[in-house]
């Protein structure tokens, strides 16, 4: 029997009739599905977690720095275009026009860079050469300074692919009095050389006058020689005797073995300034009387400071600054061994209003040396009046508030930059003679080298 009053329904839904799965599918933490796992599962799954981890930052940090590779302007490779096999070690080498030159461990070798071949070698003194300074002469000539194991300065001229040795510069008969070379220079153009030598106990500079314009001239006239003796042997060769056959060496090279060129001229020597004494004049007239003009004025030699008063100033300042001094340890002044040279052009201030000079050949050096404040000027055409050999005066003197550490000359020898101790960077118009700028470095800093570009 039905007894129900109303018409059946569908109930409406509640949290009570969810089941129980569903619950737990749609609110359950993924991670606690790991951590439901044993011990060893779970920290197997966290290490290989971490290593998928440190994977992807390798992968995102090569893709940085792979794009930035990419943006960075690549080099251009390059690889040798052919190799000259010597004989021996290789210690130096210079290029000159189309060849280059290379000092062994016994003598000179030059290559051509035409066919990457060598021309010739010199190893009649068995020397080993250390430096090489090479200059093109013109007419396939050229002028080279080596410099070998012991100091001594080689010079050569160069032609028709022959060495020719000219001089030993600093040779000397008495071995104790030998000098060691320390630094060779060419003058653009090949017109004088310089070199700086050191002894037992001092050090000074030699510049010579190179005579390349002889030595052009007799490179010519042996050269025509040369080619009539060939001829000759041409001609004389088209009548051969039967059965008879000479090996004979090629006539240039018998023509070059009887070259002699002139040698070069020394022009002057200058050595290190000498350290300031004590005055020997008794008033200002006197040092006046000893300067012929006031171009040399800055050296300090012509002053009225007494040796009593030299002392009593040292006294005064080693009293006053003794902790410093004692801190640092005092250094007794010694005459330098080594300077730093250019040849410079003509100028205004190397050169007076009726001097007649060639713009492209030198007139003059520049000279400083170590632990010096003074740029010294020299002229190469007043040392032909007088004595190379004698002590020279410098023509002009430039004092700096600093110890010189390096300088630099432009290439059109018109401006002069030098640095000094203080890292102070000053440049000169050498042609005006007036600094155009002074640049100060930042503090604690020391300028080794400076270069125009």
């Amino acid at each position: 029997v039905n007894t129900q009053k109303h018409p059946l329904g569908i109930p409406p839904p509640s949290e009570t009739d969810w089941p129980k799965d569903e619950e737990d599918f749609f609110l359950l933490d993924p991670d606690r599905e790991r951590d439901a796992l044993p011990q060893p599962f779970r920290m197997i799954n966290k290490l290989v977690m971490q290593v998928f981890e440190r994977a992807m930052e390798t992968i995102e940090r090569r893709e940085m720095l792979r794009e930035a590779k990419k943006l960075k302007v690549q080099p251009k490779k390059c690889f040798p275009t052919a190799e000259f096999q010597v004989a021996g070690r290789a210690n130096c080498l210079a290029a000159s026009g189309k060849y280059v030159f290379v000092g062994l461990s016994e003598g000179l070798a030059a290559f051509d860079t035409c066919d990457f071949k060598g021309v010739c070698a010199w190893d009649t003194a068995k020397t080993e050469i250390c430096a090489i300074r090479a200059l093109d002469l013109g007419n396939e000539c050229h002028v080279l300074l080596a410099v070998d194991e012991m100091g001594l300065v080689w010079l050569f001229c160069f032609h028709d692919e022959s060495f020719l040795l000219v001089k030993v510069l600093n040779e000397v008969e008495d071995i104790s009095q030998r000098s060691t070379c320390v630094e060779e220079v060419l003058s653009r153009g090949g017109d004088y050389a310089g070199i700086l030598l050191q002894g037992n106990t001092k050090a000074w500079l030699e510049i010579y006058q190179l005579p390349k314009d002889s030595w052009l001239t007799e490179m010519e006239k042996n050269a025509g020689a040369a080619e009539g003796l060939a001829s000759e042997e041409r001609s004389s060769s088209s009548f051969p005797q039967a059965g008879t056959f000479l090996l004979q060496e090629p006539p240039v090279s018998a023509i070059q073995a009887d070259v002699k060129l002139d040698l070069p001229v020394l022009l002057l020597t200058v050595r290190p300034p000498k350290p300031i004494t004590g005055t020997s004049f008794k008033d200002p007239l006197d040092a006046l009387k000893e300067v012929d003009d006031d171009s040399t004025l800055g050296l300090g030699y012509n002053h009225l400071i007494k040796d009593s008063q030299w002392e009593l100033h040292e006294a005064i300042f080693c009293s006053t600054y003794r902790e410093y001094l004692e801190a640092e340890g005092v250094t007794k002044e010694e005459i330098p061994r080594h300077a730093t040279f250019h040849f410079l052009l003509p100028s205004r201030i190397l050169m007076g209003p009726e001097m007649e000079v060639q713009q492209d050949i030198p007139v003059g050096i520049g000279v400083h040396w170590d632990g010096n404040h003074n740029f010294c000027l020299y002229l190469l055409n007043n040392s032909l009046n007088g004595k190379a050999e004698s002590d020279v005066m410098p023509d002009v003197v430039w004092p700096c508030a600093a110890p010189i550490a390096c300088s630099a000359v432009s290439s059109c020898s018109r401006y002069l930059a030098l640095a000094g101790e203080d890292a102070t960077i000053t440049i000169w118009d050498k042609h005006l003679g007036c600094p155009l700028s002074v640049t100060a470095i930042l503090e604690e800093r020391f300028v080794r080298s400076i270069h125009f570009l």
